[in-house]
């Protein structure tokens, strides 16, 4: 592996590049796209939400002002269905058949002159249906039941040994609902076929798949799709897959030859664009008198759509999280005829932690043990499945610095035993972790004669603050100012890069960042291997250092030149270079790998008279590797919290056990916290740089949300002796 020397600037908590494009709104969204000729899609979609369409009559429609098309299952081409990516099978392609699988499914897209006008003329399209009873409760016994869909049950040591050796044992059932993503910015796709090729501005969170899944649905040459996000208004994960409607808007703009833009309403955001599926969870946890932890019985079951592959292992987490040599984690889905879900920040651990982290706090109670004293006890200091070090772990770090900050050690043992006037005070923690995800990325740099550089791949920023990262990682691979260097993403035509999403887009791009800046260095040194004019003549990568626009001998910090002169004395214009990354592997590299970790501590404050429950304090510690740009990581750390206090207390997608409507599918009915309902949140980075990789950083952005649920849930326990084990926590259980 390259050594990686810490530049001087990174770290530093400077401000984000794209700031002023945002600030003064010349930043362009799909939805600030236009073309000449650009018509407008509306989409009509089905109000049951099973069984069949008996007819359609889009007469009516069709002859509306404006209208030049209107689109059904009668009238669709046949699609091929996308193909499978890194998420599994892309969701079924739309319009294909008579059936009807959930409520608000597309029925049919109505293409006009304007956007009232499609959206009118959709309203005119009549459609009758054959309806028959939908599944939509996970515990439905008649929903067919998927077991073990991606072979990620666990099992190690014997747990039935195990719980008859422990002293005390805990086990409860923990439910948590559907949550719908809802970035502030509605999912827009533009769609412009020139010929056999297709520019799409889409709010994608991954431009390759787009480019990959439109290919093969329209079977046309990868080539030929160009897909364009240089901002997406937030995602959350929502645009991490190809969905229907995108499909639809290149589907459109094919059939009437223009343009077409299609952007969803905020009620179509919540049956469109997937959603956290909910779980019902059975855990069941036994230790020693002396709080070591022998066995660990962890299972799932949450929902998927009925021809959908979707897959959150929410008992997952239990397997890795502590040192315990016995446990089973196992994991099922119901197929339910509900809209596709899809991944939501934190997928997977933002539910199972919840789950896993109530009852470790449960057993402490039990055992009459401090929650942190448990959790120390039980560190795994190794990988507990593949029994390697870590890559990095300071999972201890975070307990104890988290722990001072917040003042635990002041937290008195029994419940009820801290007020403040008529509020009822509870101190909670929770444990946090989040898996190492690293798929392959590549990424190309070039310098030109001004002495600028110029680095981009297919990624995207969903405001994570990737265009600002990268800005500096290359600055100081390079030794330039962050003034010379641009750092450009969002489209597919750039080199190849994964997807924002699972923590794991800022370590792969930055490694090939790295690899691609290094190569270009090489590069320059090629071009004056020979040249007797340069002081850098005969040198390799690993003699030289970069700093102010030049290349110098590490050896004599006098001897060496600019990037301009070198280019300008072989009359080159620019150099430019390629470079990827790849995965670690664990057993070459003879450790584990490791994911973010951290500790959540949260106050709260009960009015018992009124049930109301207020978070007042959160201090998150956490390990995310060597930290590339304190202000934008915790920016991301904070954004979690408030997704996560979110999460505990507000967010519930309710769908009508009759109908199968989703009844709350609006920002004025759907709850989620404004500012008063957020405290300040105090966040303190420990532990250094990761092993594993060049860059030595690991994700922060889905890590900041999990542990916020249980972290809350324990407090409130510590108020109240109340053990809430259903989100989100209602005033109705507090009161109950």
């Amino acid at each position: 592996m390259t050594t990686f020397q810490t530049p001087a600037s990174l770290g530093a908590g400077i401000d984000r590049v794209d700031a002023p494009l945002k600030t003064t709104g010349t930043a362009h969204y799909p939805n600030d796209f236009s073309y000449p000729g650009l018509v407008h899609a509306a989409l009509v979609g089905s109000t049951i939400a099973a069984g069949r369409i008996r007819a359609i009559d889009a007469s009516a429609a069709q002859a509306a002002p404006g209208v030049l098309t209107v689109i059904t299952y009668l009238t669709a081409p046949r699609l091929e269905r996308g193909p499978v990516s890194l998420l599994g099978k892309s969701p079924p392609a739309p319009l294909q058949d008579d059936r009807i699988l959930h409520h608000g499914q597309h029925v049919a897209v109505v293409v006009a002159d304007t956007p009232e006008r499609a959206r009118y003329a959709a309203s005119l399209v009549r459609v009758t249906y054959e309806t028959a009873e939908p599944l939509l409760d996970v515990r439905d016994p008649r929903a067919e039941t998927v077991e073990n869909p991606w072979g990620l049950d666990t099992r190690r040591g014997d747990p039935d040994a195990g719980f008859e050796q422990a002293d005390a044992v805990v086990e409860g059932e923990y439910t948590t609902p559907d949550n719908t993503n809802n970035p502030l910015g509605l999912m827009t796709t533009i769609a412009s076929w020139h010929g056999d090729s297709v520019t799409i501005h889409d709010s994608t969170q991954w431009p390759y798949n787009v480019r990959t899944s439109i290919a093969r649905i329209f079977g046309v040459p990868e080539s030929g799709v160009r897909v364009l996000a240089p901002f997406v208004g937030g995602g959350f994960g929502a645009g991490l897959r190809v969905w229907p409607h995108t499909v639809l808007a290149v589907l459109a703009a094919r059939e009437v030859k223009h343009p077409v833009k299609l952007v969803l309403t905020r009620p179509q955001m919540f049956t469109s664009v997937g959603h956290r599926p909910d779980s019902v969870q059975h855990i069941r946890i036994g230790a020693t008198s002396a709080g070591d932890l022998v066995a660990i019985e962890h299972h799932g079951l949450s929902s998927v759509a009925m021809e959908d592959d979707d897959y959150e292992p929410v008992s997952l987490c239990s397997a890795v999280s502590y040192a315990c040599p016995n446990v089973v984690t196992r994991d099922r889905q119901a197929r339910l005829n509900i809209p596709c879900p899809g991944s939501m920040r934190a997928p997977a651990e933002a539910q199972g932690n919840f789950a896993l982290e109530s009852a470790i706090d449960e057993l402490a109670h039990t055992l009459g043990m401090d929650p942190l004293d448990l959790r120390l006890r039980n560190i795994a200091d190794t990988h507990p499945v593949l029994g390697l070090p870590w890559s990095s772990n300071a999972l201890r770090e975070c307990y104890t610095e988290g722990a001072a900050r917040f003042g635990w050690s002041r937290r008195p043992p029994g419940t009820g035993s801290l007020r403040d006037g008529r509020w009822l005070v509870g101190l909670g923690m929770a444990s946090v972790s989040y898996p190492f995800f690293q798929v392959p990325c590549q990424a190309r740099a070039s310098l030109r004669r001004d002495g600028s550089a110029y680095v981009r791949s297919a990624a995207t920023d969903i405001g994570t603050g990737t265009y600002t990262v990268m800005t500096q990682l290359a600055a100081e691979l390079l030794g330039l100012d962050i003034a010379k260097v641009r750092f450009d993403l969002g489209d597919s035509d750039m080199p190849y890069a994964p997807m924002a999403g699972g923590s794991g887009l800022t370590g792969a791009l930055a490694n090939a960042v790295h690899a691609a800046c290094r190569t270009l260095v090489a590069e320059f040194l090629d071009v004056v291997r020979d040249d007797d004019a340069s002081p850098l003549r005969g040198a390799r990568p690993d003699d030289v250092t970069a700093a102010d626009g030049r290349l110098r001998l590490i050896g004599d910090p006098g001897a060496g030149e600019s990037y301009a002169d070198i280019l300008a004395r072989h009359g080159l214009e620019e150099l430019s270079a390629d470079g990827r990354s790849t995965p670690p592997d664990a057993r070459r590299l003879g450790m584990a790998a490791a994911g973010a970790f951290g500790a959540k501590f949260v106050e709260v404050r009960i009015d018992p008279q009124l049930g109301l429950l207020r978070v007042t304090r959160v201090v998150s510690a956490i390990d995310g590797g060597r930290v590339l740009n304190e202000k934008t990581a915790t920016s991301q750390i904070v954004g979690g919290t408030v997704g996560g206090i979110s999460q505990a207390l507000f967010e519930e997608t309710v769908t009508d056990a009759v109908t199968g409507r989703i009844a709350n599918a609006t920002f004025g009915d759907y709850l989620m916290p404004v500012n008063a309902d957020v405290p300040d949140v105090e966040v303190v980075f420990c532990g250094g740089s990761d092993r594993a990789t060049d860059a030595s950083t690991k994700g922060v952005g889905e890590v900041g949300l999990v542990g916020l649920a249980a972290a809350i849930g324990n407090a409130v326990h510590h108020a109240t002796g109340r053990r809430l084990r259903s989100l989100p926590f209602t005033i109705d259980q507090l009161m109950g």
